[in-house]
């Protein structure tokens, strides 16, 4: 979260914070999955030559600090927020319960998935797909730092990489393009669920979208 290379940055999360509340304060429900990249990758633990699933559910852990992290933002914006975690940690979050979780949204808090699916080998980008299905959200709203959306090919790498404003699931899947891992994708496709990839950079991005806007990359079938 933010612009360091370890930890949180308090300015970018009060930034994220705002963006949600101002959202919120529209009417529109909310739900957020937070990543842990900032604090650990399960996968950098693996490549040390840790076990894969003790690696990821490390990196799941990581995720419940970024959820509360967050979950003092919004409230400091003055946002009702419930925290559920997939694996069970009831001194500071509730555990994931599906009904639980809508009843939350229609009560206009703010709900904000921790640990991933609560298993490992699977990715954060799988628990945003699982949960959007679940929960039966209109659209996934996938923040990027720094990238503008879909590419070509990584534009890190390749400089010529082409932006791609829309592109289907099955397209994104066959051409391996880096949008999300591709069970998340799958999921995703089979339940006609739409994807916008934008970059969290620029603080109007998330409201341009739900305002009709387009910006970044459309990911529909």
């Amino acid at each position: 979260m933010g612009d360091l290379a370890y930890g949180t940055d308090p300015d970018r999360v009060r930034t994220i914070a705002l963006q949600v509340a101002d959202l919120h304060a529209r009417g529109v429900q909310v739900a957020v999955v937070v990543g842990a990249g900032n604090i650990y990758r399960g996968i950098s633990g693996v490549a040390a030559g840790m076990d894969r699933a003790t690696a990821d559910y490390m990196g799941m852990l990581a995720t419940v600090l970024n959820a509360l992290t967050l979950q003092d933002a919004l409230e400091k914006c003055g946002v009702h927020t419930r925290v559920q975690s997939a694996i069970t940690i009831s001194e500071v979050a509730e555990p994931y319960i599906r009904r639980r979780a809508i009843r939350h949204l229609e009560k206009e808090r703010v709900v904000i998935f921790a640990a991933g699916t609560g298993s490992p080998f699977f990715t954060t980008d799988t628990a945003a797909a699982l949960r959007a299905v679940e929960i039966h959200a209109e659209a996934i709203l996938m923040a990027k730092n720094g990238v503008d959306g879909v590419f070509s090919a990584d534009p890190e790498l390749e400089p010529d990489a082409t932006f791609i404003p829309t592109i289907t699931h099955m397209d994104a899947l066959q051409r391996r393009l880096r949008v999300m891992d591709s069970t998340a994708l799958t999921l995703c496709m089979e339940n006609r669920l739409p994807l916008y990839v934008f970059n969290l950079d620029d603080a109007r991005n998330i409201e341009r979208i739900v305002s009709g806007e387009r910006v970044g990359t459309l990911v529909a079938t």
